[in-house]
């Protein structure tokens, strides 16, 4: 990508005029830099000597990159930096110069180690708005630890509540945690380039896996604040409505999602079943949950009759919830996903669309993925490197053309 192109495509976005700095890796902070260049901010992705790890996490793969690499990582420019040694250091410092945002995710106490830490670089520069993801925090008793979604799952009780008796515990089929984490940043950057017109002043966003996982514990945890009753595997059952939850069909399995009672008594006269909505059993919502084994049961025998795709349409028809179980590739080829433009496609680069739609400012996808160390000469001339200074660099290894490999 040139930088006329990226021009081109930041100059409707509602973050024209931002620069980021990403030096993060895997998800949750490559996700976030992904977002604000969706939206107009000129990322510049500045990968290790290896490069990003996920650039191998296949198959499937593109070239040298890997599907799951170039889901979260469009829009963006790329330099390679070995921040272990003190010349890479200065050249992020000169980075930094023209920076609004800086995202990292390193291990605590690495960026610190590196004079790299907020509190060392806020002085400086007095305007930065630093982000960091972390598994745990700094502190506290898992402070330092290196954190993972699928352990942060775990650790904040998401696997307790996800399964059923029969499957046992599971993880959640997507990472949840890291997305979600990857989401609050951009919402905390966000926060803080808005507040920064006010102040003049930048700020640390401290964003860690573990608090964003309890904070997805609605409604169980404040179900267990009020009523001391630990969750248990919730299966497809919603543990506060009914019925909310996965019913078989002729065809596709669906789930029924009734939020009210109105939409309750439409659902039984849809489903030819009106003796449900006036029995006493089952009137409100308190009633049904009360007493779901049996309506699900009285539910699920009057579902056979039923293809679920033609269900959930007639249910949507009369405002009740309703949807088949889809697979992914139905559900990226649907018509109101292509409506929707939440497939794009540049070249061979294919991926999901973007989900945040402003009427003035829409965001853009105008640059595939970036191959390693793509932009190293024009970002690096942008920030006052001659020719010379560049080749030196890149002689050093400081600046690597191409990834280091195991056993280089």
């Amino acid at each position: 990508m040139s930088s006329s192109s990226a021009a081109a495509g930041q100059a409707a976005g509602a973050l024209k005029g931002i620069r980021v700095i990403d030096v993060s890796r895997v998800l949750g902070g490559p996700l976030a830099g992904q977002i604000l260049a969706d939206h107009g901010a000129d990322v510049i992705k500045v990968e290790p000597p290896q490069g990003d790890e996920t650039r191998e996490w296949g198959p499937p793969f593109q070239g040298d990159a890997s599907a799951y690499f170039l889901n979260v990582n469009r829009n963006k420019r790329a330099l390679s930096l070995d921040l272990s040694r003190q010349e890479g250091r200065e050249v992020l410092l000169r980075l930094l110069e023209t920076a609004d945002v800086l995202i990292e995710n390193f291990k605590p106490g690495t960026m610190e180690k590196w004079g790299l830490s907020y509190e060392q670089l806020a002085e400086r520069f007095p305007r930065l708005v630093y982000a960091s993801v972390t598994g745990f925090g700094k502190d506290g008793p898992f402070g330092g630890y290196p954190g993972y979604d699928l352990m942060a799952q775990a650790w904040t009780g998401l696997v307790s509540i996800n399964g059923s008796k029969e499957s046992g515990p599971l993880r959640v089929g997507v990472p949840i945690i890291d997305m979600m984490t990857g989401a609050n940043a951009v919402i905390g950057i966000s926060m803080s380039l808005f507040e920064r017109e006010r102040s003049g002043k930048g700020q640390h966003v401290d964003l860690t896996l573990y608090d964003t996982g309890v904070s997805l514990l609605h409604p169980h945890a404040p179900n267990w604040f009020m009523s001391g009753k630990v969750p248990g595997l919730t299966g497809n059952d919603h543990p506060s409505i009914s019925p909310y939850s996965l019913f078989e069909t002729k065809g596709a399995p669906m789930l029924v999602t009734v939020g009210n009672d109105r939409q309750y008594e439409k659902f039984c006269t849809v489903i030819g079943a009106p003796e449900l909505a006036t029995d006493p059993r089952f009137r409100s919502n308190a009633a049904r949950v009360e007493n779901r084994a049996v309506l699900a049961e009285a539910i699920q025998a009057r579902l056979k009759e039923f293809d679920g795709e033609e269900l959930a349409h007639k249910l949507m028809d009369v405002g009740v919830g309703g949807g088949p179980v889809q697979s992914v590739d139905r559900v990226l080829t649907h018509p109101h996903t292509l409506h929707r433009k939440m497939v794009v496609q540049l070249g061979e680069y294919r991926s999901t669309g973007i989900p945040v739609k402003l009427s003035r400012t829409p965001g853009n996808v105008y640059a595939a993925p970036p191959e390693y160390n793509q932009h190293a000469s024009e970002i690096l001339a942008e920030v006052r490197f001659t020719p010379s200074d560049i080749e030196a660099l890149e002689q050093s290894g400081v600046v690597r053309k191409a990834r280091k490999r195991h056993g280089d």
